[in-house]
């Protein structure tokens, strides 16, 4: 078991893929997060509602996504476009994210670039057993990216998780370090 977990996300702070640039949110980003985080379908099925000023993305910025470490700014040709939040279970070893993106940039295979990142993140340096995450249903997009990163479907909870006065479906999907790219480095 790995008892530095918050050091080793310090050290990889920054993570580059062919496209991206996963990296810790800057005051620039306040526009491009007011971009991204003031549109309703974007925002559509994150438990936040959408950003009614750029001084509200401004706020998010400083007061949630520089507070702590794990959670990425999803950079494309120096605009960010999204952002990816990578927590750690420490007891279980296991790690669970959320993530946004931007509408311009769905279906680009964006966010399964970034979360093949984070994966490699979770289990080649952080060593941990497992990543799971969810999505609602009638986000399937986001259950498209999961499977494409080798992720499992483990079930439906039915009427979960109440988002914006409405009981949704919450789809469950998990890998387990073994099951990454067949267990190879």
């Amino acid at each position: 078991m790995v008892s530095n977990y918050n050091e080793i996300l310090h050290e990889n702070a920054e993570i580059r893929t062919a496209r991206l640039v996963l990296r810790k949110f800057r005051k620039e980003d306040a526009a491009d997060v007011f971009e991204y985080a003031s549109d309703e379908e974007t925002m559509k099925f994150l438990t936040v509602g959408t950003h009614p000023s750029i001084d509200v993305s401004r706020g998010v910025i400083f007061n949630y996504f520089l507070s702590r470490t794990g959670i990425f700014a999803i950079e494309f040709d120096k605009k960010c476009i999204g952002c990816m939040d990578f927590r750690i279970d420490h007891e279980d070893e296991k790690g669970s994210f959320g993530y946004v993106l931007n509408r311009k940039y769905w279906g680009r295979g964006f966010m399964t670039e970034a979360l093949t990142a984070v994966l490699e993140l979770a289990f080649e340096k952080l060593e941990l057993n497992r990543v799971e995450s969810t999505h609602y249903v009638g986000n399937e997009g986001s259950g498209r990216v999961m499977q494409k990163c080798g992720m499992k479907f483990e079930g439906v909870g039915i009427r979960e998780k109440k988002i914006k006065g409405v009981f949704r479906d919450v789809v469950h999907y998990a890998i387990l370090k073994e099951h990454f790219r067949g267990g190879q480095k």
